[in-house]
């Protein structure tokens, strides 16, 4: 049988009785699955869940609205689905449509079809990235800056995949462009940053003017195909020394980049703009022409990028 059809079998398994919730989750992810999702010998049932539902949030991400509605109420992956059978969540999920029972099993059936099309190109995309003989890469960022204070502070979560067996430290770097005082700032490491969970930071070192790099050691060696989350705590430079910006430029593809900003709520940036698939020059263009953006009552920007290109800045920029 062909690849996608294996996955549709598999995910048409898995959705029966309560989806990710079935007492002996494992025995019900086959091997097609397990590659998709990086589900591992020795993963216990938690961790097969959190795996799982994982990427089928992420993929799902990729669908038209009403078909994500229908698979992740299929799996039981959002929270107001988590009911005992595949039935009852089917017509939760028409419900939610506003559909009769047998279209939403319609929409379900769809989406799986096309999550496993997803599946199929995700994981050709880490196949080629091991193949670049990288070490390992990020498949989901997550980062959270708290704008709205003198020293702005940040939160960086991630989620990498190893290419190889007994990898232990990975090399780190983040840039801090501080226009006119970039060499004070590299000469007096500016840059301050811990781990919150998930490893050790060994060594720093300065790439560049403004670019910071340190190695975290991981508290265990990761095989090959294992994921690992971690993450760090930086607290930045004043706000006048650093352009109002935070970008993710990947290396690699990556699956999902979730970016929280918060500004003062009082006073926020008059000017806000989206940074979607930005070539990295061109993210200080003096006059942008990129979509606007507006914080929320609390003064918060929430933005989530898919499938991110290499190469390419996503994110937000602003102007006082």
């Amino acid at each position: 049988m062909d690849v996608h059809g294996e996955l549709v079998n598999e995910l048409k398994t898995l959705r029966k009785g309560r989806g990710l919730y079935a007492s002996r989750i494992g025995e019900r992810v086959g091997p097609a699955l397990q590659e998709a999702c990086q589900v591992v010998a020795g993963d216990d049932p938690a961790e097969i869940r959190r795996k799982l539902a994982r990427r089928l949030d992420v993929l799902s991400g990729a669908l038209p609205p009403d078909l994500r509605v229908a698979v992740l109420a299929a799996f039981a992956v959002s929270a107001d689905s988590r009911l005992p059978t595949y039935q009852e969540r089917v017509r939760w999920a028409g419900l939610a449509l506003d559909r009769d029972p047998r279209t939403a099993r319609r929409r379900v059936d769809e989406g799986i079809h096309q999550l496993a099309q997803l599946m199929i190109g995700s994981v050709d995309r880490v196949a080629a990235i091991a193949g670049a003989d990288t070490g390992w890469h990020t498949t989901e960022l997550g980062i959270t800056l708290v704008a709205d204070r003198t020293f702005p502070e940040a939160i960086e979560q991630r989620t990498i995949v190893s290419h190889q067996n007994d990898l232990t430290q990975l090399d780190l770097a983040v840039t801090l462009v501080a226009p006119h005082l970039q060499a004070a700032a590299a000469r007096t490491g500016r840059l301050d940053v811990g781990v919150v969970h998930g490893g050790t930071l060994t060594k720093h070192w300065m790439e560049s003017s403004d670019r910071f790099a340190f190695t975290l050691a991981l508290p265990r060696p990761l095989a090959c195909g294992d994921t690992h989350d971690f993450a760090l705590h930086f607290r930045l430079p004043e706000r006048e020394l650093v352009r109002p910006h935070v970008v993710c430029v990947p290396r690699f593809p990556c699956e999902l980049f979730d970016l929280r900003v918060r500004f003062d709520r009082d006073r926020p940036p008059p000017r806000i703009w989206l940074l979607h698939q930005v070539l990295q020059r061109e993210v200080d263009d003096p006059v942008p022409h990129h979509q606007s953006l507006t914080p929320d009552p609390c003064g918060d920007v929430h933005l989530r990028f898919r499938d991110l290109t290499p190469s390419l800045a996503y994110g937000a920029r602003w102007a006082y």
